[in-house]
């Protein structure tokens, strides 16, 4: 405590540090720190997801430590403000870094965790009526942990004030203010309509209102990137349906694995039916986002200005070549297929729930390329003519993410997961028994 106040009062010009060591032993324990938090929430995961039973009593002390990456967050949050963005690895020429790579995931995971209450309310599969409240808790809370990622990211989180009094209806940015705060009060109330009986007739009334918005803020975020014309990366509309077929990927994955730690940490039944059907959904959702990453490309291939780019992505971009090809395709999109379509492996919970943990990983991973990879591709001011200058026209940006960056980012992933965890204790959200025989007997034959 007193060498923090020693820094902060002096400088770190104090320290050995320098222009030429910009990290330094703090951040050797910083790492260290951070890497372990995420690794002791090992056992909870070994005893609530994987069944082992053995590792249970160790649970609580194995979620403790892992409160550790919210703290780590917020801690990240308060440097970058009180430093500047410069101790990060974002640039004028990357101004959207990680914290916006876990930020767009978290909004799109939202959006499609409420895919099984839509299923329920709007389209009458009664065999997912039971997991109607856990997932619209879940599109709220990782809704808020991806808005609060890009609040703290902003430099100057005041500023927002100006964002929601000041509106450019041009600007996809100020819409995307309304669907957020919109989504949020709308499945608030589409909860409290499930948990209050006698509200019960309006559950479907808000179910097709919150179904029809998720699909409005998903397209909006998609929207984004698909209206900046300027750059080759982007510029396409069919960013709108393959962010919304993302969300409906990401969204299934993480409610999955929450779902299947809920009911492990508190011994609930959960049958094979619920958990074959959540499967086959995802591994159909998965198939659908590698279908729109394929025309995305096929199309850009068509066009000869963005052969280029294209080339960049597909085989010379370096990092973003191999996340895209390793991460995105293989991790992202083959694996989980192969896990979940297998006949004899995709019937293991510890498979299934392995294909879940690829389908997050392989969506950061695309979400990576989309977004950084997307900005490193030099604009093409001047089509057809090469183009140089001392402010790095031409030239492929550099960027390399920070701790600060990836600290902020996994903050919020533990903010929403806290205050997920917190809800399913207070709040009536699970039945008792999702066993085969207790959840929608007469329903196991739909999709």
């Amino acid at each position: 405590g007193l060498a923090a106040l020693y820094m902060e009062h002096n400088g770190h010009w104090v320290t050995g540090m320098s222009n030429q060591i910009v990290w330094g032993t703090p951040h050797v324990f910083a790492v260290f720190l951070i890497v372990a938090a995420s690794g002791a929430l090992n056992v909870a995961s070994i005893a609530s997801v994987f069944g082992r039973q053995l590792y249970k009593p160790l649970t609580r002390l194995s979620g403790l430590l892992a409160i550790a990456l919210l703290a780590g967050g917020l801690g990240a949050a308060w440097y970058m403000e009180h430093e500047g963005h410069y101790v990060t690895g974002m640039s004028n020429q990357i101004v959207w870094g990680t914290p916006h790579v876990f930020a767009v995931f978290l909004i799109l995971a939202a959006s499609g965790a409420l895919n099984v209450a839509t299923l329920a309310s709007v389209f009458g599969r009664e065999l997912y009526k039971p997991l109607a409240r856990l997932s619209g808790l879940l599109a709220i809370t990782l809704l808020v942990g991806g808005l609060a990622v890009l609040v703290l990211d902003l430099g100057r989180p005041d500023r927002l004030i100006v964002a929601m009094t000041h509106y450019n209806f041009k600007s996809v940015f100020a819409w995307n203010i309304f669907l957020y705060t919109g989504f949020i009060m709308i499945v608030a109330a589409y909860l409290w309509v499930m948990l209050e009986r006698r509200m019960n007739d309006y559950a479907k009334p808000l179910g097709v209102l919150a179904f029809l918005w998720r699909l409005i803020l998903t397209t909006g975020t998609g929207s984004i990137f698909g209206f900046l014309v300027a750059r080759e990366a982007y510029d396409s509309a069919l960013y709108a349906p393959l962010f919304v077929v993302m969300s409906f990927a990401f969204g299934l994955a993480v409610f999955m694995l929450v779902l299947m730690a809920a009911c492990g940490g508190d011994r609930r039944p959960l049958g094979d039916v619920m958990v074959l059907r959540l499967k086959s959904l995802l591994g159909q959702f998965v198939a659908a986002v590698m279908y729109f990453v394929l025309i995305y490309h096929l199309t850009n291939l068509y066009f000869t200005r963005q052969h280029d780019f294209e080339h960049f992505i597909l085989v010379d971009g370096g990092i973003y070549t191999a996340l895209f090809w390793l991460g995105q395709v293989l991790i992202g999109g083959i694996l989980p297929l192969a896990l979940l379509f297998h006949p004899v492996w995709s019937r293991s919970r510890q498979v299934v729930a392995a294909a879940a943990v690829c389908v997050i990983a392989g969506g950061l991973a695309q979400l990576y390329v989309i977004i950084i990879g997307g900005q490193a591709y030099p604009l093409v001011i001047f089509p057809g003519k090469q183009v140089t200058s001392s402010f790095f026209d031409g030239v492929v940006a550099s960027y390399v993410p920070s701790l600060p960056e990836v600290a902020l980012g996994a903050g919020g992933v533990a903010l929403a997961l806290a205050i997920t965890a917190v809800a399913l204790k207070v709040l009536p959200l699970l039945p008792r028994s999702l066993a085969d025989g207790d959840v929608a007997p007469g329903s196991a034959g739909n999709s």
